[in-house]
C-alpha cells in the first residue's frame, strides 16, 4: 500500500547555516494556516527536535538509516503520511556529509530537498553554491533554495537573481537577533528554557510568509513498512524516568518502545528533589547535570534511594548526563564541584572543548544497541569496563559501558528501536 503526502528535506552546504530556524519557520507557518505538520530530525539530536516540536505542536522523531535502520525510517514516514498534510525533515550537517548522509536519506525515500544557504557574506556566489548542491550527485532532486541571514531586500534580490534555471527560490529570512535561536556548548538552548520561544518562532514564520512562497510542495509516495509486533517483554514493569532541565535528552521513540513492550512509565525531577517513585527499574537519561550542581547535590534523600535501588540488584540505566550524575562528584567548566549520586566510583569534569562525538554500536550481554556520543565531559571511572563501543565510521570516539550489579552506565545515548529486545532486557527486574 502507498500513502502520499507533500514532503521536503531541509538541508544546507554545512552546519550552522540555519536549518533548524528555517524548518521551524516552515512548520510554524503551515500550522498557522491550519495544516497538520509532521517534523523529523535526521540523525541523533535532542535540542533541535525540542525547537521543532514547539514550532509544529507535535513530537519530533529521528530518521536515521544507521541508528534505527531502514525499516524504522520507512515505518515512521509511512505513519506520518497517513495523518499529516506536510512532512518536513531537517537534515544533519551538510547535505552530503556523513554516511549515511542527508542526501542518502533524501534519495532513498524520494524526498525533494530545500537547501538553506547563509547568504550574509555573498552575492552571486550564492547561485554557484546552489548549482553545486543540485548537480553534485545525479538523481538528487533539489527542489529549491532559501537564503538565510540576508541584509536587505536588495541583497535578497541579488541572491535570487543568481540562481540558475531549474532551481526555485523559496525566499529569504533576514539577519535579525529577534529571530535567532540562542546556543550553548551542546547546541541550541532547550526550547523550554526560552521564555520568548513562541515570539521568535512566530517572527520566523511571519518573515517567511511575507515572501509569498508558502504553497505546499508536491506529494511524495511512501511505501508501507514490514510490520513487527512488539514483544511485550516488559509487561507490568514499572520504570521511573528522570525528566527535568538536567535530564531532558529523551528520544520519544524510546518512550514509545518501552510502552509498547508493556512497561508502566512514571517521571520524576531530581532537580526539584522529587522522591524516587515506586518502581522496578530506573532510567537516568542525558542532559545538563553540570548546570544544576547545587540542586542535585542538595537532595541527599534521592541519592540515598537510588543507591538502595542499585544495592538491591534492581535495573538502572544511566546515559551520558545520567552517567555524570551516577558518579561520586561532578565539576562544571568553572571548577565548581558538587556531590552526585555515588552509584559508580569516579569523578567527571566539564571541559571547554568537545571530548567525544560519534555514532556508537555496543554489544552487551542483553544484545546489541546503537546510539551516539556527544559530550564535553572527561570522566575518571574507577571500574573496569564491561564493554567498549565500536564507531561505524572509524572515528576516535569509542565509549566504555560500566556495569555494577544491574546498573548499566555509559556516555552513549542509546536508540532503543535499534535493538528492542536488548533495550527491554536492560530494564527487566
Amino acid at each position: 500500500m502507498i500513502r502520499r503526502c507533500p514532503a521536503l528535506l531541509v538541508s544546507a552546504p554545512a552546519s550552522g547555516q540555519g536549518k533548524t530556524s528555517v524548518t521551524a519557520a516552515l512548520a510554524r507557518a503551515h500550522v498557522r494556516q491550519g495544516r497538520r505538520v509532521c517534523v523529523f530530525k535526521t540523525g541523533p539530536d535532542f535540542l533541535d527536535p525540542m525547537i521543532l516540536e514547539r514550532a509544529s505542536g507535535a513530537p519530533v522523531y529521528q530518521l536515521d538509516p544507521w541508528m534505527g535502520g531502514e525499516d524504522d525510517v520507512c515505518a515512521r514516514l509511512y505513519d506520518a503520511a497517513g495523518e499529516a498534510d506536510l512532512i518536513l525533515v531537517e537534515g544533519v550537517m551538510g547535505l552530503f556529509d556523513g554516511s549515511p548522509s542527508s542526501a542518502d536519506l533524501a534519495m532513498s525515500r524520494g524526498l525533494p530537498v530545500l537547501a538553506v544557504i547563509d547568504g550574509s557574506a555573498m552575492a552571486q556566489t550564492f547561485g554557484a553554491l546552489a548549482h553545486g548542491l543540485a548537480n553534485y550527485r545525479p538523481g538528487l532532486l533539489l527542489r529549491g533554495v532559501l537564503a538565510n541571514r540576508v541584509g536587505s531586500a536588495y541583497h535578497a534580490g541579488l541572491l535570487r537573481d543568481s540562481l540558475p534555471p531549474g532551481i526555485d527560490w523559496f525566499g529569504a529570512l533576514p539577519r535579525d537577533a529577534a529571530m535567532a535561536l540562542p546556543e550553548r556548548h551542546l547546541g541550541l538552548v532547550a526550547a523550554g528554557e526560552l521564555a520568548d520561544i513562541d515570539v521568535r518562532l512566530d517572527a520566523l514564520a511571519d518573515a517567511w510568509l511575507a515572501q509569498g512562497v508558502a504553497a505546499l510542495p508536491p506529494a511524495v509516495a511512501f511505501e508501507a513498512p514490514v510490520s513487527v509486533p512488539p514483544g511485550r517483554r516488559l509487561e507490568g514493569v514499572r520504570i521511573a524516568i528522570a525528566r527535568d532541565a538536567a535530564f531532558a535528552f529523551i528520544y520519544p521513540a524510546n518512550l514509545d518502545l518501552l510502552r509498547a513492550e508493556g512497561a508502566r512509565l512514571s517521571f520524576f525531577s531530581p532537580v526539584a528533589g522529587e522522591p524516587l517513585p515506586s518502581c522496578d527499574a530506573v532510567w537516568l537519561p542525558g542532559g545538563y547535570p553540570e548546570l544544576h550542581l547545587d540542586a542535585l547535590a542538595a537532595h541527599a534523600g534521592l541519592r540515598r534511594d537510588l543507591r538502595a535501588h542499585v544495592d538491591a540488584g534492581r535495573p538502572l540505566l544511566a546515559e551520558c548526563g545520567g552517567l555524570l550524575y551516577a558518579l561520586d562528584r561532578l565539576a562544571d567548566r568553572d571548577g565548581r564541584e558538587g556531590a552526585m549520586a555515588g552509584l559508580l566510583p569516579g569523578r567527571a569534569v566539564l571541559q571547554p572543548r568537545l571530548a567525544a562525538i560519534g555514532m556508537q554500536e555496543m554489544h552487551l550481554p542483553e544484545g546489541t544497541l546503537r546510539g551516539h556520543s556527544f559530550h564535553y565531559a572527561q570522566a575518571s571511572v574507577e571500574a573496569e569496563a564491561l564493554a567498549v563501543a565500536s564507531n561505524p565510521h572509524g572515528g576516535p570516539t569509542a565509549e566504555s559501558v560500566y556495569r555494577r550489579a544491574r546498573m548499566t552506565a555509559s556516555f552513549v545515548h542509546f536508540y532503543f528501536p535499534s535493538g528492542p529486545a536488548a533495550a527491554a532486557r536492560l530494564f527487566l527486574p
